[in-house]
């Protein structure tokens, strides 16, 4: 007798008749058919905006938390519209910014050089680690390290202070309101300098720069210009939610350590660094 295939054809016609769903993954953006926008429109005015407006890409993404602090009673889920809205989510965050363009030279300064080349790492670093003392109750006590955008002023302006852009949500702001040392370290490795010489960021002769100092609060007067050097490098923080109650700090300098050549490290004294140029 042969077997009987009826039970396994109506499973398979009941399946096409649902609609699909497919899963990205248990963290993806969530994107409704009023979301989508086409690629030549993802430029820097628009995509911060999604973020901000209230009925964008930030809320849908998480509508049933206050995860970024903006609390929602109730939310639906949406189905996402094909692949573009998929895509969408994935380029949000790395758009390119063809008006921020970095202006350093592929070639360092002279390794001997120290001062000029620690006021070049830092003026032409984008981004840094952060070393601070924690105050989470799991590692309190102990060193906890995170990444933060920072500049020293805009391309054609380098002060060789560190200026940032933090919210008191961040776990390292809490850890300077309770001790406001810290260290923050850059890599030549950031460039494109290591890798044309295929220097492994741990070799020496890839710089390694760690300034060590106070965190504080950027005073009044001198909020437009930690504006303008934050921002004019980093334009999408120029339109992160208000409610994360975003503010300016800067290192107040104590220590320059720098690594950039075999031999051992050195100690620049913060006056030959401040009288330096990175240009």
């Amino acid at each position: 007798m042969r077997p009987s295939y009826f039970p396994l054809a109506l499973f398979a016609n009941i399946l096409c008749l649902c609609e699909s769903y497919t899963l990205r993954s248990s963290v993806s953006w969530v994107v409704s058919s009023n979301d989508v926008v086409e690629d030549g429109d993802l430029s820097e005015e628009v995509a911060p905006a999604l973020l901000v407006d209230s009925a964008g890409l930030w809320k849908q993404a998480y509508p049933s938390s206050n995860v970024l602090g903006d609390s929602v009673e109730t939310g639906e889920l949406v189905k996402p519209e094909g692949d573009s809205a998929a895509q969408l989510s994935s380029r949000l965050f790395s758009y390119r910014l063809e008006k921020v363009k970095k202006s350093a030279s592929s070639t360092p300064p002279p390794h001997q050089d120290t001062a000029k080349t620690a006021r070049y790492i830092s003026h032409y670093s984008d981004w840094g680690y952060l070393a601070t003392i924690s105050t989470q109750e799991k590692i309190k006590g102990l060193p906890f390290g995170n990444i933060f955008s920072v500049s020293d002023g805009p391309l054609d302006n380098s002060t060789g202070v560190i200026y940032f852009y933090v919210t008191p949500m961040d776990n390292t702001v809490a850890d300077l309101k309770s001790n406001p040392y810290a260290s923050l370290t850059f890599s030549e490795a950031e460039g494109e300098f290591c890798r044309q010489m295929v220097y492994d960021p741990e070799d020496p002769r890839c710089a390694r720069l760690t300034l060590t100092g106070k965190m504080i609060e950027v005073a009044p007067e001198e909020l437009a210009f930690a504006k303008e050097a934050v921002f004019s490098r980093h334009p999408v923080m120029a339109k992160w939610p208000v409610g994360h109650k975003w503010f300016f700090m800067k290192l107040e300098l104590i220590q320059i350590w720098l690594q950039d050549w075999v031999g051992g490290t050195t100690l620049i004294p913060l006056e030959d660094y401040f009288k330096a140029t990175p240009f």
